[in-house]
């Protein structure tokens, strides 16, 4: 008897205790939480990055000049020189700098730079203390409502700027959402309340645990603020997921004719087995994240291998406990036309669409390949970048300052050049030399006067470009400024010259990104790869389910671009054509690979389950997906759901995330599980299980079959006769 099926068996004996010790647990963990929680980080840095290296030198030497700005837009139809328009402006200013966190204003009747062309546009740059993350939201708020109360029927004022976005987040419940969703799907899928509120109610305990332990280890890591948000997209995901999992092995085991606590031990024994691996593969894939070399992306890497293994947890701890509780009441509440068979039912739509594909394993095989390749062909096309305030709604003070200032300045004016002279060591009289070099270089319309800290041993300027920051153009300038400008008028220099600047570390992390891109998709894919063979004894197995995840996966980055880049249904989904963000091809592979690896695992490891049992490969591919079909459907359908919900929310890249999310695991879940899979395995035929002697003695072995005498009753349904 294994471990699983003891700890199955004492967990059926000792129900109450366990769900009694569970809700200990998780109140203990909650109450925790709340007394002893840390904050979640603000912090965004780029170790090694020449952006992050300035910022550092401000924040120690210039502090005055290390906090975020916001601006000030005017439009005035009458002209910025208006007496009347004159003094709003200053009376908005002079409100504006008695705010406790604003260090300086500047005003453009002081600065003609900082009037338009034409005389009716100007701007006015606010200099805060602190970075946005770290300003009282308070006081963010009561400058926004500065800028609302000056607009007059001849004065237009607009406020942009890291601050101003920082109190114009949106939020859409998704995760209720979701919820309601996998209410209604599982509800479809089991026919029955009660086998529909075990997996939400194991869900749930698994979100306030892992909701818990990341604010406890929010004490010791940095982890983002936006953790929580992530946590609850992959928990629900992923915890409902591995409960259906054990609920419909158990369901069957009762239908084939187990006793309660025998089936509770095989459900334990088998699926709890899959989703022990299918956890470890998902946690392989997040902190994987940890390769990329940012701190805050390795970061939510680990909150998403903690929720993970708390769904996991729940999935092989609690659910016994409550499966027992239920017993055969399981299909009590059953919903009229929806009550549902377990297993293979060789009478069921899943069972004819098995046998039909596998009948026609070429002709099913070709044009499911051929449709994945044309969703990923705009893959080609790719154009990696940062959305800016001009992607946000018009609806927002960041959007509409953003296009005041492209039509009075130009699209540079977004994205200013921070210019950092670090003269600690000396060469402080080359800054002319550098001004003059950056103002002459194509591509820069206007340079400020440098400024100097009081040591005199730091001196910042602004650049500003005659491109937008998600233009390309200005990336290769920043490059030629940082190799070719400033190198050459800081020749012979002791001192340095650096570029940053939001602009800036948009280039230096999408460089870093891209650099360590192979990493991450060698290390996820390679060690997947090696826990596969270890798991099903076979090389093609664990081959095919690679290059199938890549191609789901292409095909939802592809989808990606014809949406985001191209503009297709744009309108539909409230968007404008713009680059792809840098890091998110990076965040989908790792929870896009570690969720299709999920259903992977549920469906391989019943066809090898079938097949060991004695079957052909033929009829262990057949009975296996029968079994496993409605099981992967009603978690994808609760996914998609769930992932699509984010494309009603007002941010371009949770537009971007619901999109990518939805269409891979649709894609993953239909065309790759349900065709594609068994078409190839069928192809294959015994070739499916064959792993080299040398390979299979050097290969530890890891079963994820029942013991036999598990086993012992054949797994098939009659039609009728639940």
């Amino acid at each position: 008897m294994s471990s699983l099926e003891r700890w199955a068996r004492f967990a059926y004996r000792r129900r109450w205790l366990v769900l009694g010790s569970w809700i200990v647990i998780l109140v203990l963990l909650l109450v925790a939480m709340n007394q002893f929680g840390g904050q979640y980080s603000n912090s965004f840095k780029l170790p090694g990055s020449e952006a992050q290296a300035a910022e550092d030198i401000l924040q120690a030497r210039f502090p005055a000049r290390s906090g975020d700005s916001s601006d000030l837009v005017f439009q005035a139809d009458a002209g910025i020189a208006d007496p009347a328009v004159r003094q709003q402006i200053e009376g908005l200013i002079a409100q504006v700098q008695q705010l406790p966190d604003v260090s300086s204003v500047d005003s453009p009747y002081d600065q003609p730079a900082l009037i338009a062309a034409g005389g009716k546009i100007a701007r006015s740059s606010v200099q805060w203390r602190a970075t946005a993350q770290n300003l009282n939201l308070a006081e963010i708020r009561t400058f926004v409502a500065m800028v609302d109360q000056a607009n007059t029927s001849g004065l237009r004022v607009e406020a942009g700027g890291n601050a101003v976005a920082a109190v114009e987040r949106f939020s859409f419940s998704s995760e209720a959402v979701g919820l309601g969703a996998a209410v209604v799907i599982l509800l479809i899928a089991f026919g029955s309340v009660i086998a529909m509120g075990l997996p939400i109610l194991a869900a749930l305990f698994g979100l306030g645990t892992g909701f818990a332990i990341l604010a406890l280890v929010a004490n010791f890591a940095p982890l983002p603020q936006f953790s929580p948000q992530f946590a609850a997209m992959i928990g629900i995901g992923v915890g409902i997921d591995y409960s259906l999992l054990v609920v419909t092995r158990f369901r069957e085991g009762l239908h084939t004719g187990h006793s309660v606590e025998d089936s509770i031990a095989i459900a334990i024994g088998t699926a709890g087995r899959s989703v022990i691996f299918a956890g470890v593969v998902v946690a392989i894939a997040f902190l994987g994240l940890f390769a990329m070399g940012l701190p805050f992306i390795a970061a939510l890497g680990a909150a998403g291998a903690i929720v993970v293994g708390a769904a996991v947890l729940v999935a092989l701890t609690l659910m016994p406990a409550l499966l027992a509780i239920a017993g055969r009441r399981i299909d009590s509440l059953s919903v009229p036309l929806l009550r549902s068979t377990e297993g293979v039912d060789t009478t069921s739509n899943w069972f004819r669409l098995s046998t039909f594909i596998q009948r026609h394993p070429v002709w099913t095989l070709v044009p499911a390949v051929v449709a994945l390749l044309v969703l990923a062909t705009p893959l080609f096309a790719l154009h990696l970048g940062f959305s800016d305030f001009g992607n946000n709604p018009k609806s927002t003070h960041t959007r509409r300052a953003y296009d005041l200032l492209k039509d009075g300045f130009g699209p540079g004016f977004n994205g200013p050049l921070l210019i950092v002279g670090d003269f600690s060591q000396g060469g402080a009289d080359r800054i002319d030399a550098v001004t003059q070099a950056i103002a002459g270089t194509p591509g820069i319309v206007q340079v400020s006067p440098a400024g100097f800290n009081q040591a005199n041993d730091t001196a910042v300027l602004t650049a500003i470009p005659s491109t937008g920051q998600q233009d390309p153009v200005t990336s290769t300038l920043v490059n030629h400024l940082r190799k070719d400008v400033i190198p050459a008028a800081m020749k012979g220099s002791p001192g340095r010259v650096l570029v940053s600047g939001q602009t800036a570390a948009a280039v230096d992390i999408g460089s870093r990104i891209q650099s360590r891109l192979p990493l991450l998709f060698l290390g996820v894919i390679g060690l997947s790869f090696l826990l596969l063979m270890m798991v099903f004894r076979s090389l093609l197995v664990a081959l095919k389910a690679a290059v199938v995840n890549l191609l789901s996966i292409g095909a939802s980055y592809g989808v990606l671009v014809a949406v985001f880049q191209w503009g297709w249904g744009g309108r539909l989904i409230g968007i404008e054509k713009g680059p792809i963000e840098t890091f998110l091809p990076m965040m989908l592979f790792a929870i896009l690979f570690g969720l299709s690896m999920d259903y992977e695992v549920f469906l391989i490891s019943r066809i090898r389950e079938e097949y060991v049992s004695g079957k052909t490969n033929s009829t262990a591919v057949s009975h296996g997906l029968t079994a496993t079909a409605r099981v992967i459907t009603a978690a994808a359908a609760i996914m998609v759901t769930v992932f699509f919900a984010f494309v009603f929310g007002d941010q371009r890249i949770i537009k971007e995330f619901g999109v990518g999310l939805a269409t891979a695991i649709f894609v993953d879940a239909t065309i790759v599980r349900l065709v594609l899979v068994p078409s190839m395995m069928e192809l294959l035929g015994e070739a499916n299980w064959w792993l080299p002697r040398w390979l299979d003695r050097a290969l530890p072995h890891i079963n994820l079959e029942p013991p036999k005498a598990m086993a012992a009753e054949p797994a098939i349904t009659p039609a009728a006769g639940e």
